[in-house]
Formats: structure tokens, sequence, C-alpha cells
């Protein structure tokens, strides 16, 4: 299993539309076969998602997938800083 963290700051300006857009990435996510978990968290402009993948194949297909390209290119410019991707390991 691959976990991943991403860290999203939206400029406080462009709340609500960040987030409907990330709402929409959750969802269409949600529906991948690989997809074990895709938790959205929030704290004022900062929206955190919580991923867990079945395999690297499963990530990699997510990563080239049409609604999260267009997330990005869509986004860039309605972010407070680059959206921060950790992959990690569960220690415990």
């Amino acid at each position: 299993m691959i976990s991943i963290t991403a860290i999203i700051k939206s400029k406080k300006e462009h709340l609500t539309e960040i987030q409907s857009r990330i709402i929409h990435l959750v969802a269409e996510t949600r529906k991948e076969a690989a997809c074990i978990r895709y938790d959205l968290h929030t704290a004022e402009n900062v929206f955190i998602i919580w991923e867990e993948w079945k395999d690297q194949a499963g990530l990699d297909l997510h990563n080239n997938q049409s609604y999260l390209l267009d997330f990005i290119a869509k986004s860039e410019s309605l972010l407070a800083a680059p959206v921060q991707v950790y992959k990690t390991t569960q220690l415990l």
C-alpha cells in the first residue's frame, strides 16, 4: 500500500472556488479501482488530502487522470503556494 499526503493552500480570495474544485477531484478519484482512501480535511484556507493506494501502478494511473491534470492546470494561479505532496511510509 502507498500513502500520500497532499497539502493545498488556497489564496483566501479563492477559497470557495478551490474547495469546489477539490471536492470534485475527491469525488472522481474515489471512483478509481486502486484508490483505498482519499480523505479531505481542512483548516482555514488549507486543504489536506490523505490518500492510500493499492499499488504504484494505480497511483501512476491516478496521476495521469484528466480531472487531476485539469485541477492542477486551472488551480495553480489560485493557490498561495505550490501543492506539497509527500509519499510516506507508516511507522506504527
